[in-house]
C-alpha cells in the first residue's frame, strides 16, 4: 500500500505500465510462434508474412522498451537463420 501521494502514482503508472508491456510481450510471442510455424510447414507465401510480421513486432517490442534491444536482436538473428536453413528465397535483402 502507498504511504504518499507520489507512492500512489508511481503505483499507478507501473501498473499501466505492466498491463502495456504484457500485451505487447504476447503479441510478441504470438508472432514469433506463428513464424516458427510457418517454417515448420514450409509454405511459402505464409512464411514471408509471418517473418516480416514478426520481425516489426519484436523490434516494436524493443523500441518502446517491453523487452530488452539484446534479446531482440538474438531473437530476430536466429529466426532469420531458421528461415534461412528451410527457405532462404523467404528473406528478401531489403528488410
Amino acid at each position: 500500500m502507498a504511504n504518499t501521494r507520489q507512492s500512489t502514482k508511481r503505483a499507478k503508472i507501473e501498473k499501466k505500465r505492466t498491463t502495456r508491456n504484457t500485451a505487447v510481450k504476447s503479441a510478441t510471442k504470438t508472432a514469433l510462434k506463428s513464424a516458427i510455424s510457418a517454417v515448420k510447414n514450409l509454405d511459402g507465401a505464409e512464411l514471408k508474412a509471418a517473418y516480416t510480421n514478426a520481425v516489426k513486432a519484436i523490434s516494436k517490442a524493443a523500441s518502446k522498451g517491453a523487452i530488452p534491444k539484446g534479446r531482440a536482436s538474438r531473437k530476430i538473428s536466429r529466426l532469420t537463420l531458421l528461415v534461412k536453413k528451410s527457405k532462404p528465397a523467404a528473406i528478401s535483402a531489403k528488410k
